[in-house]
């Protein structure tokens, strides 16, 4: 694995209070970019401005990103530019979360 692979599996057990879904298949990292140097840089979201986390999980994501062996360096950018929406989660969070049904509706409504 590269270095922005093994930073993603890193981020991908940081998990929201809130929700039992990881933060990468909520879909609150926006980008995950890492050079040769070892320097990562993180784009991240909230589920909204006023999350309750605000203050601790950018911080997390962060400490998590720097134990990855090779991270020389993180530096994180938290935005609220395009605002979260669901629509950014995996199939398998949405799943998770009970938001996606097995059977698309439309496909029930043929029978």
């Amino acid at each position: 694995m590269n270095l922005k692979e093994q930073v993603i599996a890193a981020l991908k057990k940081v998990y929201d209070p809130e929700m039992p879904v990881n933060i990468y298949e909520l879909g609150l990292i926006y980008d995950c970019a890492a050079d040769e140097a070892g320097q990562v840089a993180l784009r991240m979201t909230l589920t909204a401005p006023n999350c309750p986390v605000a203050g601790t999980l950018p911080a997390e994501v962060e400490r998590a990103a720097r134990a990855v062996p090779g991270v020389t360096g993180v530096k994180l950018e938290l935005t609220f530019d395009p605002p979260w929406s669901k629509d950014r989660m995996s199939e398998a969070a949405k799943l998770a979360l009970g938001l996606e049904d097995l059977i698309p509706i439309a496909r029930l409504q043929r029978r």
